[in-house]
């Protein structure tokens, strides 16, 4: 499968999208760039590549390459440490409550709310009736 990395460089009425390999179009807005790239790219090449490829759109702000791929990485990297730390404060809260703690001492020990450890209480629940 190919892939075109897409370089789109602002403009006064838009956005030029230059296709390596291929050609120089343009846009109105980013949204629409990916279609204005396969069409470009099935008139050019043929509409199974068109079709197949990967498109990527890498702005160009200021000359300066917006990079979206490490963005998108940091958010999921971030997205997968909340998903631990919510799994070990479940732990925690399910620990300390057979300990005896009250709601209140698990929100401390926590530093949440009390209606969050209820909730963290009641999410690990499920989690062991899944097991």
């Amino acid at each position: 499968m190919s892939e075109y990395i897409v370089r789109a460089t602002a403009w006064a009425h838009g956005w030029e999208l230059n296709i390596p390999g291929v050609g120089v179009t343009q846009s109105r807005n980013l949204r629409e760039a990916e279609a204005m790239v396969r069409d470009y790219i099935n008139l050019d090449l043929g509409e199974a590549e068109a079709i197949t490829c990967r498109v990527s759109i890498v702005p160009v702000v200021a000359g300066r390459e917006i990079d979206v791929a490490k963005i998108k990485t940091l958010q999921a990297q971030a997205q997968a440490a909340q998903e631990r730390a919510a799994v070990a404060a479940r732990e925690v809260a399910t620990l300390l409550r057979k300990a005896g703690a009250t709601g209140v001492d698990i929100a401390r020990v926590l530093g949440v709310s009390a209606q969050r450890v209820s909730q963290l209480l009641k999410d690990s629940g499920k989690d062991s009736s899944r097991a």
